[in-house]
């Protein structure tokens, strides 16, 4: 639903009607099926994808071969690989949906000519990054000072849409522990 940017958007920014109308005439829904991926490491990354409706993740496969969720995006997130969006190199991440989801898949291409055409729209996009830059420092901070079941019992406490919706396997790699741990954790066995 292109509303939901929209109202997003002007959460942080007023917008002119015919601002408005530009947009919506440049915005495209896209259906992503669980699992599937929208994003592969070596691939170029040229789009910045809006969750509308659904889960979407970020993760590396390590040297392990396990697969390391960074991030989780849901209802009115942004979420891509910033430095392959930007750099225009190969990525470094993959991004796939948890679930059956809903985005409007902005173009590079057609997002520079929108921030040209709406000046406005660079201040909420440089907001929107702050604040994802904020939440990526806290992650740090977190997984640096905090222990496993600290960690868990925190994002528990926070984000427990996060907790009922994400596989526990997918959750425990983001929380940089297995998923035998977490059993424990939730078992009280810690």
């Amino acid at each position: 639903m292109q509303n939901s940017l929209i109202l997003h958007i002007q959460k942080f920014i007023s917008l002119e009607a015919s601002d408005i109308d530009k947009l919506e005439s440049c915005l495209e829904l896209s259906k992503i099926k669980k699992k599937e991926q929208i994003l592969k490491e070596g691939q170029i990354c040229n789009t910045m994808y809006f969750i509308t409706k659904g889960c979407i993740r970020q993760y590396i496969i390590n040297s392990k071969g396990a697969e390391q969720t960074l991030q989780f995006g849901i209802e009115n997130w942004w979420i891509t690989d910033y430095l392959s969006y930007h750099n225009h190199i190969p990525s470094s991440f993959y991004l796939q949906a948890v679930e059956n989801s809903e985005v409007i898949a902005i173009d590079k291409t057609i997002l520079e000519s929108l921030l040209i055409e709406i000046p406005n729209l660079e201040r909420y996009f440089r907001i929107v990054m702050q604040k994802s830059f904020g939440a990526m420092q806290m992650r740090i901070k977190y997984l640096f000072t905090m222990s496993a079941e600290e960690r868990y019992h925190h994002f528990n406490d926070h984000f427990p849409e996060f907790v009922q919706r994400v596989p526990q396997y997918m959750l425990a790699s983001y929380l940089d522990f297995s998923a035998e741990f977490m059993s424990k954790i939730r078992a009280g066995k810690v």
